[in-house]
């Protein structure tokens, strides 16, 4: 029997019974949209993270489009990420129309370093707007000594905490240390729902107020549209409901997590090498190993049973789609582990028969490439 990436379809008998509670109460309320459910996740997600403020918004994509607006991002600003985390601050940008430049990774964490961003914003002729720091793969970034930095060049900080939340930076959760973070609820994440979702946390009242505004058509009051560039995106009262249960087991799931990864990585060797390690900076959203032969690794896992996938084989400056974009920077570490990362199952219902038999494909999997 095939071990799946990933099997959203597992819900114990306990939390199903939860979901459907909530879901009933939620039709019975006849109130469907920016409703009780919607403000108290608010309430207790903004509690979670350390953060004054947490604003609930229709996808990830829409979170980090409207927390780019409400910093003042627009048209023809520069906007510095990475190229290596699905394209999705990428896809953002480009909406608002901004420019793009992109940081190189460290070639053991995978993530932004402050040497990269040092590097490329010396490049570039005119400074950033803004900058974005991806947590990736479940791990914490820098963004302390990043957002310090930052700020003495008076460049504001997005934090993209989709992979992380839940993660520790200095002694403070993800999403809580940059000027505003962002989060996407999608399914797959360590705290998804049962359809989209995202939000956008902040400190700081005055942007908070911007994203309340820029995310139902620019109203500051009903029907009143003040701020430019507007849109609708709502997270729905079914699908706060289902996060607020979520929420209250995401740190013991969590911990799940990184107990699965910690055994695959212990199992590892002889050229195949876990990425991250388990810690209160990494909550386990993915385990990614790295090898010389994906092909071979992809095929000899797969004839033990193991599904994998790729995150992610195509960074965003080479895609088709950016037109032929010329980086201000190399970046090499990026493109090179593009051709090496692979992604095994990892998910809190894994089974243990299921956890040993990928544990077992692993370990041997580092006597065959």
């Amino acid at each position: 029997m095939t071990i799946p990436f990933n099997d959203l379809g597992r819900i114990d008998a306990s939390r199903l019974e939860e979901f459907s509670e909530a879901a009933a109460r939620v039709i019975a309320s006849g109130c469907y949209v920016l409703g009780p459910e919607h403000d108290a996740f608010e309430s207790e997600i903004a509690q979670f993270v350390g953060v004054r403020f947490a604003l609930g918004c229709a996808n990830g994509t829409d979170a980090l489009q409207i927390a780019l607006r409400a910093l003042g991002v627009s048209s023809g600003d520069t906007v510095v990420t990475v190229a290596n985390a699905g394209g999705y601050t990428s896809a953002a940008a480009r909406l608002i129309g901004a420019n793009l430049a992109y940081a190189d990774v460290d070639k053991e964490s995978h993530l932004v370093s402050l040497d990269s961003l040092k590097e490329l914003v010396g490049a570039l002729s005119v400074l950033p707007r803004v900058i974005v720091v991806t947590h990736l793969y479940g791990a914490a970034a820098p963004v302390s000594q990043i957002t310090e930095w930052a700020h003495r060049l008076g460049i504001p900080v997005v934090e993209d905490c989709a992979q992380a939340l839940g993660a520790f930076d200095e002694g403070a959760r993800v999403g809580s240390i940059g000027d505003v973070a962002t989060t996407s609820f999608y399914p797959t994440k360590n705290l998804g729902g049962f359809g989209d979702g995202g939000a956008i946390f902040t400190n700081r009242a005055e942007l908070a107020n911007r994203v309340v505004a820029l995310r139902q058509y620019g109203w500051t009051s009903k029907y009143n549209s003040t701020v430019p560039m507007g849109t609708n995106s709502r997270l729905d009262e079914l699908q706060a409901a289902f996060l607020r249960i979520g929420l209250a087991t995401l740190d013991s799931r969590n911990d799940r997590r990184r107990l699965i990864h910690s055994r695959y990585s212990e199992a590892a060797g002889n050229g195949i090498k876990l990425v991250n390690k388990s810690g209160s900076g990494f909550v386990g959203h993915l385990a990614v190993l790295l090898t010389e032969n994906r092909d071979l690794a992809i095929e000899y896992l797969s004839s033990q049973g193991v599904s994998t996938a790729i995150h992610y084989p195509i960074p965003d400056h080479l895609q088709k789609s950016t037109g032929g974009f010329s980086n201000p920077v190399g970046l090499q570490n990026t493109e090179i582990l593009a051709g090496k990362i692979l992604s095994l199952p990892l998910f809190p219902e894994l089974t243990e028969h299921e956890i040993v038999t990928v544990t077992g494909a692993v370990a041997d999997l580092g006597r065959l490439v």
